[in-house]
């Protein structure tokens, strides 16, 4: 499939997309806020820099795009175009989720990851999220 903008728009294009502050996570954060949750953001210090950090429960949350860490939806495909390029670009993002995920449960932490296709049906994946922080920590 040919792309049908030139290699220098789709660099800029490319250049542009956010890691922190994503329309996704900015659904998330306000409909948790509007519950009464209060939360630290892209705690730095955590590995994987967590989007939303809940220190007094000890859980963390992640919002990934499912393009950008290899989701299995439909939003999550791979393009067709150069998958020598995509392929190992993926799976290293993938790698580097699950080593942060492991990371923050060695320190004892709870992580969560909430997709991006997640955030269509806002208030089921809200409902995911709080029962998630409701819940007590598990430390097995």
């Amino acid at each position: 499939m040919v792309d049908h903008v030139t290699p220098e728009r789709r660099s800029f294009i490319m250049s542009k997309v956010g890691q922190k502050d994503t329309k996704p996570e900015l659904a998330l954060r306000r409909a948790l806020h509007r519950l009464g949750y209060r939360y630290r953001l892209h705690r730095r210090d955590l590995p994987g820099t967590p989007d939303l950090v809940f220190p007094a429960r000890r859980k963390v949350i992640f919002v990934h795009g499912c393009f950008w860490h290899g989701h299995g939806c439909r939003w999550g495909r791979l393009p067709k175009s150069r998958p020598e390029y995509w392929l190992p670009k993926i799976e290293t993002n993938r790698e580097r989720d699950r080593k942060a995920v492991t990371a923050l449960r060695e320190a004892g932490w709870e992580p969560l990851v909430v997709w991006q296709c997640e955030l269509r049906d806002l208030e089921a994946a809200v409902g995911r999220v709080v029962d998630f922080l409701e819940r007590p920590i598990s430390l097995v």
